[in-house]
């Protein structure tokens, strides 16, 4: 098969050239449109979801030979996790070439965290499936090579952070509610608050319900830091 127009330039961008372009095809079409013809990406996002993992692991690994595995696992959950592989998607517009349903493309599916990070693993094993591990490895290594070299020490999410730091003074893991949405619906923004059983908030806004969590957290974390 032919690759159109918008995924030839897709395949530059990425640095990967497909023997096999049904692969990249199947990679960038999303359930809301495939048929029994016409593959999704969803088997493609359940083996690139193992792919990146195996070569984080190994990357980070390689990049500091004394870290104990406590401190391995926040540096490698905060690089494989779907916010992380939805950055890279859009660094390289991988949202552009999606293949879309009409209910998807209505409601801004290719802005969608979770559908972006999605396809980005699904792009990974398409990778993996065409030219072997080595070039998927290699993919991988040039996409997120600068958020490897400068990945925390101490990478764990505001949400774990904020939910240790309550554990530590006896109290049970913080509460989070969904306190407002607005915005169209092609495009909503979600307002979280956050909750600890001393009665601390604190509140945030973002494009998912997620990152609001994180970011809600994360304000919540500096406003209780300094207490012993």
């Amino acid at each position: 098969m032919r690759l159109s127009a918008d995924l030839l330039a897709f395949q530059d961008r990425l640095g990967h050239t497909f023997r096999k372009p049904d692969l990249l095809l199947r990679a960038v079409t999303h359930a809301s449109i495939g048929t029994a013809t016409r593959p999704d990406n969803q088997r493609l996002e359940f083996l690139g979801d193992r792919v990146l993992g195996l070569v984080m692991a190994e990357a980070l690994l390689a990049a500091d030979a004394g870290a104990r595995e406590g401190q391995l696992a926040p540096r490698f959950n905060a690089l494989v996790r779907k916010e992380t592989c939805a950055d890279v998607a859009r660094e390289v517009g991988l949202g552009d070439v999606l293949k879309l349903g009409r209910s998807e493309m209505l409601t801004g599916g290719r802005r969608k965290e979770a559908l972006l990070g999605d396809a980005m693993e699904a792009v990974i094993a398409a990778v993996y499936q065409d030219a072997g591990f080595e070039a998927a490895r290699a993919l991988v290594l040039r996409l997120w090579g600068k958020r490897i070299a400068s990945v925390e020490p101490d990478a764990r999410d505001a949400k774990t952070s904020l939910q240790e730091w309550a554990q530590a003074r006896g109290m049970p893991p913080p509460g989070y509610e969904e306190a407002g949405r607005s915005g169209p619906d092609h495009a909503p923004q979600f307002t979280v608050r956050v909750t600890l059983a001393n009665g601390e908030t604190a509140e945030a806004t973002a494009g998912s319900k997620r990152v609001a969590e994180q970011a809600a957290a994360r304000l919540l974390l500096e406003r209780v830091g300094g207490e012993g």
